[in-house]
């Protein structure tokens, strides 16, 4: 019976991840473009707290999950990793693999800066 539910719960867990999908494109600041309607002039900062994701002129915003992931993915950048002292490129692209969540809200479970 323990094999059963262990075999069960595996399933279920491979399941989810089989249903992932990846999005490729621009972070954003989710809060400047809520109150501008534009992707213009709202990339994303070491300061923004709340995130979307701009595809192919498509606005995704990322779960609370994905918003303190793609912080985190912010302050570690790549570009950045190799000359602190050089500034960051303004325009910053990202790969995300999770789940929709309604229309517009993706459900993060990793993202990659680059």
């Amino acid at each position: 019976m323990r094999r059963l539910l262990t075999l069960t719960a595996l399933v279920a867990v491979f399941s989810a991840l089989a249903l992932a999908e990846t999005w490729n494109g621009r972070l954003i600041d989710s809060s400047c473009y809520n109150q501008q309607k534009s992707v213009k002039n709202c990339d994303a900062t070491s300061a923004t707290t709340m995130f979307a994701l701009e595809v192919s002129g498509k606005v995704f915003n990322l779960d609370e999950a994905g918003n303190a992931k793609a912080a985190e993915a912010l302050k570690s950048r790549a570009d950045r990793s190799t000359d602190p002292a050089k500034p960051p490129s303004p325009e910053i692209m990202a790969k995300v693999t999770g789940t929709k969540d309604g229309d517009n809200t993706l459900k993060v479970e990793t993202i990659d800066v680059q």
